[in-house]
């Protein structure tokens, strides 16, 4: 698909400004409490890293697993990180066994909204679905807890854990 819609990164560069534009009001908060605590956010998005990282940043969320694009010096695409675990199948599983083994632990919590975040419930600890812009049936009949604001976190994931994954 990148292929035929051959984004450049001056629109990729909107897109992440859109992100912040968008963001959920309690995100930046919530992160920071959670990192008080000695959680470690992670954002794993079948998403454009490039696109993620102004958000991330402005979040304070220091590790972003999402697919890499590639761009001449013009700044038009020319490629995209075929090896990313996330710009495949299941590859949000395959980023969360990575991150289980740097990290050290099996106690990771995914929060997300999709089917591709619904896929990684057999490898965390606890999927917390999240529906405040799209509450998808299917995910939330799927989630070990489901919240619809992001203040909800911290209750939702009480019982301790180190790793937290936000998609």
């Amino acid at each position: 698909r990148l292929d035929l819609i051959r984004p450049t990164a001056g629109e990729i560069r909107r897109i992440g400004e859109m992100y912040i534009r968008h963001v959920e009001p309690d995100a930046a908060g919530v992160i920071a409490r959670l990192k008080k605590s000695g959680i470690v956010p992670v954002i794993v998005s079948g998403g454009f890293r490039q696109a993620i990282l102004p958000l991330a940043e402005r979040l304070g969320i220091s590790r972003v697993e999402a697919v890499n694009l590639f761009f001449d010096d013009a700044g038009n695409y020319r490629d995209f990180g075929k090896n990313d675990p996330t710009a495949r199948a299941r590859g949000k599983n395959a980023a969360i066994m990575s991150l289980k083994n740097e990290y050290k632990t099996d106690d990771v919590v995914m929060v997300g909204d999709g089917a591709s975040d619904l896929e990684t419930t057999p490898d965390v600890r606890l999927f917390v679905g999240f529906g405040r812009y799209a509450a998808r049936e299917k995910v939330k009949a799927g989630a070990g807890k489901f919240i619809t604001r992001l203040a909800e976190l911290p209750a939702a994931i009480a019982g301790g854990s180190d790793l937290k994954i936000v998609d």
